[in-house]
């Protein structure tokens, strides 16, 4: 990463214009053209830096259910896991904690029904037991992480 793609990162962190050319109004704030935007986010998905770009969205106000969830994976077959999880369309990041419960991930979903077939079918392709932990209040904290 170069000092364009900190700038790029820490800029687009705070929303992404709503217009016919998002990119290109974009990338005249962040003093490049739109197709070095394009590419250098292109870049950065492909070696990993960023994991993904997009919006997110409130997928209970569009009908559908959302949830977070956990389990206990033996560390040699973490990686195997993790990537059996995150196989799953609905799963929107996975994450390794320092716990009994070691992998935890954010579950969305078309319709809140699907939440247990969807975690059912992970517990049967993982054979891990899965803890669906939905949320019993919601609370918006604004996250940044300024490079």
């Amino acid at each position: 990463m170069d000092a364009r793609d900190i700038a790029i990162i820490n800029y687009l962190q705070g929303g992404f214009p709503v217009t016919d050319r998002p990119y290109a109004e974009a990338a005249i704030t962040l003093g490049i053209t739109e197709r070095e935007l394009i590419e250098r986010l292109e870049n950065l998905l492909e070696k990993g830096v960023l994991s993904r770009f997009g919006p997110m969205y409130h997928a209970e106000r569009l009908g559908g259910g959302l949830t977070l969830a956990a389990l206990h994976v033996p560390d040699e077959g973490f990686d195997r896991v993790a990537e059996q999880v995150n196989g799953f369309p609905e799963v929107a990041h996975n994450y390794q904690r320092e716990h009994h419960l070691n992998m935890w991930f954010v579950l969305a979903t078309e319709t809140p029904a699907r939440i247990d077939e969807v975690l059912a079918e992970i517990e049967r392709k993982t054979g891990c037991r899965v803890y669906n932990v939905p949320k019993i209040e919601e609370f918006f904290v604004g996250l940044r992480f300024e490079l």
